[in-house]
């Protein structure tokens, strides 16, 4: 195994009552949206990138969670795209994608560009969507609002 590859995402809930959070539609599992970091892109730069060419959606600064982020760590291996990475095809490489947390003040119609569909899911934790990624990050973001309970609430000032 090589270098690290980087990834970056964003989790999308609305500050509205019942609280939602967005999810994107691959042809068999629930995703964010998400994508790789171009050459020394920062990981936030290209979840904001990925945010606004998956979903159509630009979140102000001042709606991004000043405090959250959450990495994942997994083992990929690449075919074709491996050379996009600095890799062989076949190569396995570890993947590190890093999470940010943002709101909307409701429910918005998304522009899907890369996948199936998209959903708005209602926030009550805890989720069993996806084991791998998804609760995971829906944990640590419980766990988050949890550890600073205004969070939802500085958002909407």
């Amino acid at each position: 195994m090589s270098d690290l590859v980087r990834a970056a995402g964003v989790l999308v809930m609305t500050l509205d009552t019942p609280t939602q959070f967005l999810l994107m539609r691959h042809a068999d599992r629930w995703d964010l949206p998400k994508g790789h970091c171009d050459g020394d892109e920062t990981y936030e730069a290209a979840a904001r990138r990925e945010l606004m060419e998956e979903t159509g959606l630009a979140i102000p600064d001042d709606r991004f969670d000043p405090v959250f982020m959450w990495d994942l760590q997994y083992d990929v291996r690449y075919g074709r795209r491996a050379t996009q990475f600095g890799g062989t095809p076949g190569e396995i490489r570890r993947k590190n994608v890093r999470y940010f947390l943002a709101f909307v003040p409701e429910i918005t119609t998304i522009e899907v560009s890369e996948h199936e569909s998209s959903q708005w899911f209602p926030w009550s934790p805890p989720h069993q969507i996806q084991s791998r990624s998804i609760d995971p990050l829906l944990a640590a973001v419980a766990e988050h609002f949890e550890s600073a309970p205004n969070t939802i609430e500085s958002m909407r000032r």
